[in-house]
């Protein structure tokens, strides 16, 4: 409103001061206008073809260098795969030699193993004579006379494998086969094979591929032979020869080269190649390609060689079509600025004629509103701006503008959606409206949804008269209550949940006195039955369901114990997070998440128990690793908060996002948004009573990256803890 009012100021002052109007001077400057802007015209189309070529270039190295990051994660993904899987071979050669149970071990292992390619686990026992099989998906652990089984049609010596050993991978009906040997014990007559099918290992991860649209990945091995490929007919296949038997009429001289010079040799880098098939289309096509090594096995070496592949049609011509929208868009703006120039000079010669006895008037009434306004409206930390009945902006205070990044002259004369979302411009529009029908304020409440998040706001829509009592626009009064709000439910919950807390202590003293009843009786028929009986397996069963039953009125319980804390308990933040992690350390590598640590070493000792906290971090960092069953990242974060003086701990995953509809009852007892069978609903509940207990808070935080998207953006997790004085 400001600046707008000082550039009518300037202009009325430039209006006063042209005495005299010189003719034929606007003809010769909408001339120079054309003759520039055609000048412009030319000089853009060159500059923007010498662009498109050199952008070209840049563009083709940036995606190659995308494309060897994804290279990269494909490699780490499978040297992690057999990283894990001989770990497990050796797991399962220690227990065969140390437990009696071979069908145990053996069934145990599968169970690890069943989603890392695994076809079929063997045990040879030369001494005994005997041959175990186990596969995916059956129950039963198989056995054989070891003179029946043939041997095996790899290059393995059964006879002299005394340490782990990789085989060369084979072609066979159900598909590639590698095998890893490792002997059991130290005779050299006992040994344990697991054949893994590289088809079930690479298949789904590698089909889901993509770089950029359509791009893709494929593997070969030492010899050049498809180890996978999109293409199901080139798999087995030798590289250099695959591609030539089907499309004869292409030379493929570049990729053969890559191959050999590069792939074969365990070597790393980019390129680009002639192709005559993608992803279902035939013909001669150019691609850039990005490869890197990976190594399988030491003994013996074993090399296999990862590429990912697009066609450069595809980026090339996003480049041309960026720049040729660009250039049409300045023959747009070009075409805009001679109309209106023309138009500008025509109005104004005519206006300032018109506004020359006024200038002085208007200007003594500007300067005085200016400083009214600067004084009233610039001063006040709301949003305050007026309207027309049509939506537009006439005026907006700094303060509105600052908060949208912008300045005033960016919003006047444009419609609501240029500042609002969609459905708050809506909504807006629909006040606007009954406020010029009706001619009264209205209030309403509502929600700003932003990229940083939501905020909640309260509009006063006041209608705004000229002199005949007419309204002629609307004026907007509106304060940001978010916080307000937040300490409003924050309270509510907090009523809630201790009533809650109490009704489920009185319930569960109740409940545990007859329970212990129960497991006692049943404790006591337990010791009459024999344990090979059915009547001995249904009171197990009995007693099982009864200790979860305690286990429950046991947390029920916790919760109103935890508010009964004496406040003696000091505890160093830090070092109770680190012991958390500890424990659930090998469950994020098993599961591919990754941990970013962001601890403040200047927080000072905060009041609370370390093992009750412990049990709220795990639970935090529990229900994070549920919610990237993909993998992702959880960042914990420590820092201090000076505002309320208390120490702050943040659980930020990339997970599901929890629902607006569940965000509120989070907290509540037996409420969890987890599959039946995993989870009791009471995690949360609990840990809110810990943290409560410890005169803390605890806050949660959940949103999609978008309002039109269902990507989730992830979840935070906040607890403010009290410092020891």
């Amino acid at each position: 409103m400001e600046k707008s009012n000082s550039g009518r100021i300037r202009k009325f002052n430039r209006m006063a001061s042209r005495k005299h109007h010189r003719p034929g001077t606007e003809k010769n400057i909408v001339i120079i206008v054309t003759l520039t802007a055609l000048i412009f015209v030319a000089a853009s189309a060159v500059m923007s073809q010498w662009y498109i070529e050199k952008m070209s270039k840049i563009v083709r190295r940036q995606f190659n260098e995308e494309q060897m990051v994804i290279a990269h994660n494909v490699k780490n993904f499978i040297e992690r795969e057999f990283s894990f899987l001989k770990r497990e071979i050796n797991i399962l050669s220690n227990e065969l030699e140390e437990n009696e149970d071979h069908d145990r071990s053996i069934k145990a292992s599968l169970s690890r193993v069943i989603e890392c390619g695994v076809s079929k686990i063997e045990f040879r026992d030369m001494d005994a004579g005997v041959i175990y099989f186990g596969h995916p998906f059956r129950k039963e652990i198989s056995r054989s006379p070891f003179k029946e089984i043939l041997p095996l049609p790899f290059d393995l010596d059964t006879e002299k494998i005394n340490q782990m050993k990789v085989s060369k991978h084979q072609i066979t009906p159900s598909g590639i086969i590698l095998i890893i040997a490792a002997p059991v014990g130290v005779s050299g007559s006992r040994i344990v094979y697991c054949h893994i099918n590289i088809s079930w290992l690479l298949g789904p991860y590698l089909k889901n591929i993509r770089s950029g649209q359509t791009g893709y990945a494929w593997i070969i091995d030492g010899a050049g032979r498809f180890l996978f490929h999109p293409d199901s007919s080139y798999i087995g296949k030798n590289a250099f020869l695959a591609r030539k038997e089907k499309y004869q009429n292409i030379s493929f001289v570049e990729i053969n080269k890559i191959q050999k010079d590069g792939m074969l040799k365990g070597r790393e880098g980019t390129g680009r190649y002639v192709s005559g098939w993608h992803r279902g289309l035939t013909g001669r096509m150019e691609k850039l390609i990005a490869y890197t090594p990976v190594i399988i096995s030491e003994d013996p070496l074993q090399k296999w060689s990862i590429a990912v592949v697009a066609p450069v049609a595809e980026i090339e011509e996003a480049v041309r079509d960026q720049y040729r929208h660009q250039f049409f868009m300045q023959l747009a703006v070009i075409f805009t600025i001679i109309v209106g120039a023309s138009v500008i000079l025509f109005f104004e010669v005519k206006w300032s004629r018109h506004m020359e006895n006024e200038v002085s008037r208007q200007t003594e009434e500007l300067i005085e509103s200016e400083a009214k306004y600067r004084s009233l409206v610039e001063s006040a930390e709301d949003f305050i701006f007026t309207v027309d009945s049509n939506g537009k902006f006439q005026s907006m205070n700094s303060f509105t503008s600052d908060f949208f990044n912008g300045s005033a002259e960016d919003y006047i004369g444009n419609g609501l959606s240029s500042l609002f979302p969609k459905e708050m411009s809506q909504t807006l529009q629909t006040l606007i409206r009954t406020v010029f029908e009706s001619g009264k304020s209205i209030r309403k409440e509502s929600g700003l949804d932003l990229d940083r998040g939501q905020i909640l706001v309260d509009a006063n829509m006041v209608p705004v008269r000229n002199e005949k009592g007419t309204v002629t626009s609307a004026l907007c009064i509106a304060r940001d209550i978010t916080e307000d709000k937040k300490l409003e439910r924050h309270l509510i919950h907090t009523e809630k949940l201790a009533s809650l807390g109490t009704l489920a202590a009185g319930v569960a003293h109740e409940i545990n006195n007859p329970l212990g009843v129960i497991l006692g009786f049943c404790d006591l028929m337990l010791r009459k039955k024999d344990k090979s009986s059915q009547d001995y397996k249904d009171l197990k069963i009995m007693e099982r369901q009864g200790l979860h039953c305690k286990e429950i009125v046991e947390n029920l319980l916790g919760f109103v114990r935890t508010g009964e804390d004496n406040g003696h308990h000091h505890t160093d933040l830090n070092r109770c997070l680190e012991a958390a992690i500890k424990i659930v350390k090998h469950r994020f590598e098993k599961e591919g998440i990754s941990l970013s640590l962001e601890f403040s070493d200047t927080i000072p000792r905060i009041k609370g128990d370390s093992r009750k906290l412990q049990q709220v971090f795990l639970n935090l960092i529990n229900n994070a690793a549920d919610a990237m069953p993909q993998g992702g990242k959880l960042t914990i974060r420590t820092f201090m908060d000076t505002h309320l003086h208390m120490v702050v701990v943040q659980f930020q995953d990339e997970g599901v996002a929890i629902e607006d509809k569940d965000i509120d009852h989070i907290f509540e007892p037996f409420f969890t948004t987890k599959p039946e069978g995993r989870g009791t609903g009471l995690g949360l509940f609990v840990s809110y009573g810990i943290i409560t207990g410890f005169g803390g808070i605890m806050e949660c935080e959940s949103q999609k990256q978008s309002l039109s998207d269902t990507v989730s953006a992830g979840t935070i997790f906040t607890i403010k803890l009290m410092v020891v004085s």
